[in-house]
């Protein structure tokens, strides 16, 4: 038999989406699956749809939760799961149905704890039916050593718990952090590396990516925002555990997610962004910190190093700049 796969599905206000997201797990080619639907404190319809899909099937358990954020949701459904492994699927997104069988495949292939597989972002319905209309073969999957995967895979931008399987044993009693809903998800993959072996990479696009408008990405800033700052801050410890010669590259990283953060202050009208002039500061603050590290200056793109430059000398221009212009 088939080892169990846990699914966590975490939403908040997801009626819309919900069911959709829940009928491509349950329409996977891989059969033994327990799914953890976490509905974090909707005020919507979600607790119906919940409701119509246990009805529905026999393999899911709902979880009701008073909006602790997604960082607690996901843990609810670690501390319920009972699958030798897990998997992480955002409510407003879709599996293809082969998806959980290639990941498990390729896992028991190169004996990884982690697999992962690419991901197609979509929005309209007749784009998913095209994606999954496609063919796809499967190549053999790359591996690595944790050391490697941090330098290749996860600095360069493959941050997403999502899209990914994992041994539920080498997870343990790590958990997310609570608190955290922007740049969370990266997090939990940087402390969770140094127990792993190997991590395995297919190229194999299983996961569909909703790119929600109403998304956390695409809303304008909130106080949340500033996560994005303090889970590279805190990253950045891990990093250096693992190999200090990674300081420059991950310093680079921290001064960009910085001014991606102002970028989102600056799209604010000019009575909101006095409103939150208090994040202005600490973006400031923490920028001229940052660029107190050369290395990590001299590895930012050039664009990004005009952009730490006039922030840092002139925050006030950056953003009225930025603001009219939309770039510098």
């Amino acid at each position: 038999m088939q080892p169990l796969i846990s699914v966590i599905v975490p939403v908040h206000n997801g009626q819309d989406y919900l069911e959709k997201c829940i009928e491509s797990i349950e329409n996977q080619t891989y059969g033994n699956l327990e799914i953890f639907i976490i509905n974090d404190g909707s005020t919507d319809d979600t607790g119906k749809a919940c409701s119509r899909l246990i009805e529905s099937y026999e393999n899911i358990r709902v979880i009701t939760m008073e909006d602790e954020g997604v960082s607690a949701a996901r843990n609810a459904g670690l501390d319920a799961a009972k699958g030798a492994f897990v998997t992480f699927v955002d409510a407003d997104d879709r599996l293809r149905p082969g998806a959980l069988e290639a990941l498990f495949d390729g896992m028991m292939e190169t004996a990884a704890d982690i697999c992962g597989c690419r991901f197609f972002q979509w929005q309209q319905e007749e784009q998913w039916e095209e994606f999954l209309s496609r063919k796809y073969h499967r190549q053999p999957a790359r591996t690595y050593r944790a050391t490697a995967y941090l330098k290749e895979e996860l600095l360069a931008g493959n941050s997403r718990c999502w899209s990914k399987l994992y041994r539920r044993s080498v997870i343990g009693k790590l958990r997310f952090r609570r608190g955290l809903s922007i740049g969370e998800d990266m997090l939990f993959l940087m402390e969770l590396l140094p127990y792993v072996r190997a991590v395995a990479e297919i190229d194999y696009p299983g996961y569909g990516y909703y790119q929600n408008p109403a998304g956390a990405m695409s809303r304008p800033f909130t106080p949340a925002y500033m996560d994005q700052i303090t889970c590279w801050e805190l990253a950045r410890e891990e990093v250096l555990k693992m190999d200090e010669t990674l300081e420059g590259q991950v310093t680079s990283i921290v001064i960009t997610g910085i001014l991606l953060v102002a970028g989102k202050l600056a799209f604010l009208s000019g009575r909101e962004r006095r409103k939150q002039r208090q994040y202005v500061r600490i973006c400031h603050e923490k920028l001229k910190e940052e660029l107190k590290r050369p290395e990590g200056y001299a590895g930012l793109s050039p664009d990004y190093q005009a952009k730490a430059k006039l922030f840092s000398n002139a925050p006030g221009w950056y953003l009225w700049l930025y603001h009219f212009r939309k770039y510098l």
